[in-house]
This record gives C-alpha cells, sequence and structure tokens, in this order.
C-alpha cells in the first residue's frame, strides 16, 4: 500500500507540475486571446496567488473534518477544469471565473498534496520529500515543452490544453484510489507542537526560508529572460534557454538531494543549497556576457530546490501532533514569496540597475542560513544524519475513500 500510495502521489505532483505550467508559460497567448492590457494583467496575475493562500487557508480548517486525500482527490481535478476554462473562455469575465476556480483550488491542492507527502515521509522513516519535488520539475518541463509546441504551431489555447486534460485528469482520479492519509505522529519529548495547534512564532522561522525561496524562483521564472536579453546582449532565442536550464538543474538536484539528507542530516543540505543558491545570484549579476550568467541560473537552480521541500518536511517534524494545520499556514508563504518577488525585481531593476537587483534575493537567500537549527530532525540533533523509522507507523494509512 505504501508503494502504490508513494507512486499515486508523486502522479500528482507531476500532474500539477505540467498544468501549473502550461498556464504561466503562455501567458502573453491568454493576453492576446482575451484582449487583457498591460494595465490589468498584473492584476489578474496577483489575483491567483492571493486566491491560492485564501484556499490554503480553508485547508487548514478543512482538514480538521477531512481528510487531505480527499481534498487533493476534488481539488486537482478543479485545477485542470480550470486551466481548460482560461483555454476556452469566450470573453473577460470567462477568465476571471477560471483564474478563480484556479487559484482556489491550487491553493487546497498544493497544501494537501505536501501534507500527504510529509505524513508518508514520516511513515517511511527517510526523507522522500525531494523525489516529490523533483516529479513536480518533471511535470513543469514537460508542460513548459507541450507549450511551446502550441505556440510554435499556433494552436489555440483550448486545442493545447485539451489533450493533456484528457489524459492526466482521469488518470489522476484513478490514481487517488491508492492515496495514503497519516494519522498525527505521537508528540516526541522536546517537540514544539501539539495535536491542539500551531504556533506562529515556532513556525516563522520557516515560513521566511520559505518566502525567500519564491522570491528567488519567482525572480528567475520572471526575469531571466529579460536579464539575458537586455542586460547581457544575448539573442531572444538564447534568452529562452536559461529558465528551461533552471528546471532541467532542479530536477536534477531533487532528484538526487533525498540522498544527502540522509547521508548527512537536512540542516547540512539546507545551508549548501542556501549558499550555492547565492553564489547563482552573485554570478548573474556580475556575468559579463550571456554564457557566464546561464551558469549562474544552473547553480540557482542546483542551489533552490532543495529549500522547498525541506521546509515542508521541516513544518511536519516542529508540529508533529498538528502537520497537516503547519504545511497548510506554511503554504501561504509560497504565494507571498511569489507576489513579492517579481515586483520587487521590476522596482529595483528601473529604479536602479538589474544587476544590483540581483544582489537582494542572493542576500535573502543567504538569511536562511540564520534559520538552519529549523530544519534539524530528531537525528540531527543527537547526532548523525540518518532519520530513523516509527515502526509504529508502519503500515498504518488509509486510502482516503
Amino acid at each position: 500500500m505504501l508503494r502504490r500510495g508513494r507512486a499515486s502521489l508523486a502522479f500528482s505532483f507531476f500532474t500539477q507540475g505540467a498544468t501549473f505550467a502550461l498556464l504561466v508559460t503562455r501567458i502573453p497567448a491568454i493576453q492576446d486571446r482575451y484582449g487583457v492590457s498591460d494595465a490589468l494583467l498584473p492584476v489578474f496575475l496577483a489575483a491567483v496567488p492571493i486566491l491560492a493562500g485564501v484556499g490554503s487557508v480553508t485547508t487548514e480548517q478543512l482538514v480538521k473534518r477531512i481528510r487531505p486525500s480527499l481534498l487533493l482527490r476534488w481539488s486537482q481535478p478543479v485545477v485542470m477544469l480550470a486551466l481548460l476554462g482560461v483555454g476556452a473562455g469566450g470573453n473577460m469575465a470567462e477568465l476571471a471565473v477560471s483564474l478563480a476556480a484556479f487559484g482556489l483550488a491550487v491553493g487546497a491542492l498544493d497544501a494537501s498534496m505536501n501534507m500527504l507527502g510529509v505524513s508518508l515521509q514520516r511513515t517511511y522513516g527517510r526523507s522522500i520529500m525531494l523525489s516529490f519535488h523533483a516529479v513536480y520539475s518533471l511535470g513543469g518541463i514537460l508542460g513548459a515543452s507541450l507549450a511551446w509546441v502550441g505556440a510554435h504551431w499556433h494552436l489555440a489555447l483550448w486545442v493545447s490544453y485539451l489533450p493533456v486534460v484528457a489524459v492526466l485528469l482521469p488518470a489522476a482520479l484513478v490514481g487517488s484510489r491508492w492515496y495514503v492519509d497519516g494519522d498525527p505522529a505521537p508528540v516526541e519529548d522536546g517537540a514544539q507542537g501539539s495535536a491542539g495547534g500551531v504556533v506562529f512564532k515556532v513556525l516563522l522561522p520557516l515560513c521566511l526560508v520559505m518566502t525567500f525561496a519564491y522570491i528567488g524562483d519567482s525572480t528567475v521564472s520572471n526575469w531571466s529572460a529579460k536579464y539575458l536579453k537586455d542586460v547581457l546582449g544575448s539573442s531572444e532565442q538564447l534568452a529562452t534557454v536559461p529558465y528551461n536550464v533552471y528546471m532541467v538543474t532542479t530536477l536534477v538536484g531533487r532528484a538526487i538531494g533525498d540522498f544527502g539528507v540522509r547521508r548527512f542530516g537536512a540542516v547540512p543540505v539546507v545551508r549548501l543549497g542556501a549558499l550555492v543558491a547565492a553564489a547563482g545570484f552573485a554570478v548573474v549579476a556580475a556575468a559579463p556576457g550571456a554564457w557566464v550568467g546561464m551558469a549562474g541560473f544552473t547553480l540557482l537552480g542546483l542551489g533552490l530546490c532543495v529549500l522547498v521541500p525541506q521546509t515542508f518536511a521541516a513544518a511536519g517534524r516542529l508540529f508533529p501532533g498538528a502537520s497537516d494545520g503547519a504545511i497548510a499556514r506554511l503554504n501561504i508563504f509560497n504565494y507571498v514569496g511569489f507576489l513579492i518577488g517579481s515586483p520587487l525585481v521590476g522596482a529595483l531593476g528601473d529604479a536602479w540597475s538589474y544587476r544590483g537587483a540581483m544582489l537582494v534575493p542572493m542576500v535573502l537567500v543567504l538569511v536562511t542560513l540564520v534559520y538552519a537549527r529549523s530544519f534539524a530532525t530528531r537525528s540531527d540533533r543527537y547526532g548523525g544524519g540518518h532519520e530513523r523509522p516509527r515502526t509504529a507507523d508502519v503500515g498504518r494509512g488509509s486510502n482516503g475513500l
């Protein structure tokens, strides 16, 4: 059951990666289809993460009565159908409704996916969270590739989206039969949380790390192409490469990251990730040309990729009796970072310089080093990097039906 539960959850991460990439990489086409002005576009773009935050807050309350597996099972189809609605709508009101549904559902989906991932990691007794996020990156690469095909062949948005939804939606529904829910873990001596709730003061360091990580991520996704073309003088074609390189190196880093956590512990891996990411921003800021700039974006992918999965895992460890609530609350800061990152870099770039703007996320990522001890596992505190399995939890779970 655990293997099927892990595989079905991994497919859910993959599906969400592909779905989200299909939306964000076709924003220019969506703008053209609906005639959204440049002034109005930021309103639409900001509404999605804001509503996702609302969805995540709602999930924190819902999981007190409904298993996370059920929330994930039904929020994922809503996300995919909302994507199809974005592609098939006929006017701006329909676009607004589809994006609102997408935002609210994606907040519930992101939170419930990571709840189940943390629960499975606890049951396995070793680090597996990075593998789920690696599959998300793989889905993102597939979605971005399919979006490129649609743009290259000038396909209507609904024509690009329909085959993907038609394949992934029923597959996700079938796979959801094997989601594994976990019961709250017994609270160990010295644990910060209890079944009574989440102490925000204790969670705050992880919220800051999540925010800073997504400021870095949104900087790459929103500004890498412009930076390479306008600052480093690359061709328009070459300017599309850094984000793809970033996604590939994110996939590679997450694919091998769990082994590092098992061998050395979460704290050294998080510290190394922060240092590598900061080095990437420094290289980008100082790059004399496009190829050196791409080397910097490569380092960014390898460094930033470990921070978010380990932040979710750390929240589960800090609040073993209330991990679902902690993860739902932490997930809000995913969207906070996304909202802050792009406008922050843009404003600094216009007022100062884009090279200088790259130093701001560099400093913010380095702040992670201050909070690295919040990622410590129980075995880290007592010496050694290996996480020990909870034998009482093995075999625990439900198919969520």
